[in-house]
This record gives C-alpha cells, structure tokens and sequence, in this order.
C-alpha cells in the first residue's frame, strides 16, 4: 500500500499548514527529507531554512538534499538518504528544472519504490505539479509531460491567485477526462494511504473534469 501522499498549493511551512502534523503522525516520521530542487537558481537554502524552522516547531528534524542538478540525482548517496527517509518533501519554484532532473533517475525511482512502500510524500507549488501528468506549464497554463505519478490528474497550484482568465485557458486546453485540481495556497489536496482525498489546511480545493466541478469522491 502506498503512503500518504500531499498536493500543497504553495505557501508552505506557514500558519494554516495543518496537514504537515497528520502526514507526520501517519508514518511516525522523525525527520523530514526535504528537495529544494526546484529553486536550484533561487537560494535554495533559504527553503531548506523555512523548512528547518518550520518542522522544529512540530518537533522534528529536518535534513535538506541538496538535489540541483541532474549529477545530485544520479548521486548514490542521495540516493540512499531518500530510501532511509519516511517523509519526502519536493519543494517549488520551477516545474520545469524540477522535471529535468528528477526524470529517469535513480532518485526519482527512490522516491516512488519509497512511496510504495508507505513513505510520506508532499510537493508543494512545483513540487505538486510535477508529480501528475499531464501537468500545467505556469508559462501559459496549457499543458506539458510531468513525471506520472498520478495520471489522469493536473494539479493548479496557488489556486486562489490565479486570475480567472487563465484559469478558463487551462480548463478549456484540457485533455478530455483530465481531472484539473485547483490548490489554495496554505492548502493540500491529501491521498491518504487507503487512497481516499480529502483538502486540508488553510483554504479550498475545486477539481473540474471536462469543465464541470465534480466532487473529490472522483478522484483517482
């Protein structure tokens, strides 16, 4: 049975964060393994420190993996940390970079033999979008190749932001059946390890299908 798993809108490691606590609590994690991967050009650090304070507040630990470019994914040691580790967090910042280097890796494939076996696993913003496929490109909000853990789903992160323009753009560029999640920021759409959904934190989710909103009972 897989473990949890969190789609998180962004604005993660704030007050609202609810869901982190639970996801702790139902793996019996002791330490968080967060990938800053996303933000390889963006201070990466500064996520590994936002997240450092954030789950030393829950009473935690939390060890950053600095997984930036391809060669860290390729790396045994990496490696070996994701496969030791109960709760795995891909932070945002660029789908795209995040894509590129986790893709066909022996990291990528830790993390899903990790996920398989009952590990935690959250992404948050990128991190989210990067785990479905197809998944949105923020370039345009159309849709691009994602890493395919969850097929048949999308994921629209800081969903309470976006403008209703492109929210209309994304729905209508949607494959027939694609189911599109629209995440709050402060906000998780979590899968818990029986495979219900249920939206956690501090705001809402909305899922669509073929443009009509459907409830989350539909999801995969």
């Amino acid at each position: 049975m897989s473990g949890p798993l969190a789609l998180v809108g962004g604005g993660e490691w704030r007050d609202g964060c609810s869901f982190d606590r639970g996801l702790l609590d139902a793996v019996g994690a002791d330490e968080v393994v967060v990938l800053p991967t996303g933000s390889a050009y963006e201070h990466p650090q500064r996520l590994v420190d936002a997240a450092t304070a954030w789950f030393d507040g829950l009473g935690v630990r939390t060890r950053g993996l600095m997984v930036v470019g391809r060669s860290d994914a390729l790396d045994r040691a990496n490696v070996d940390v994701v496969r030791g580790a109960r709760f795995v967090y891909l932070a945002g910042s660029s789908p795209m970079h995040l894509r590129s280097v986790l893709k066909d890796s022996p990291l990528w494939d830790a993390i899903l033999e990790g996920w398989d076996g009952g590990m935690a696993l959250a992404g948050s913003s990128a991190g989210a979008m990067v785990l479905c496929d197809p998944m949105v490109d923020p370039r345009g909000g159309a849709f691009t190749l994602g890493l395919g853990l969850l097929e048949g789903m999308t994921v629209i992160p800081h969903h309470d932001t976006w403008s209703e323009e492109k929210e209309h753009r994304t729905l209508q560029l949607a494959p027939k059946g694609l189911i599109v999640a629209g995440v709050d920021e402060r906000t998780a759409l979590v899968r818990a390890a029986g495979g219900s959904w249920q939206v956690e934190g501090a705001g809402d989710v909305t899922a669509w299908r073929d443009g009509v909103e459907i409830a989350l009972a539909e999801l995969p």
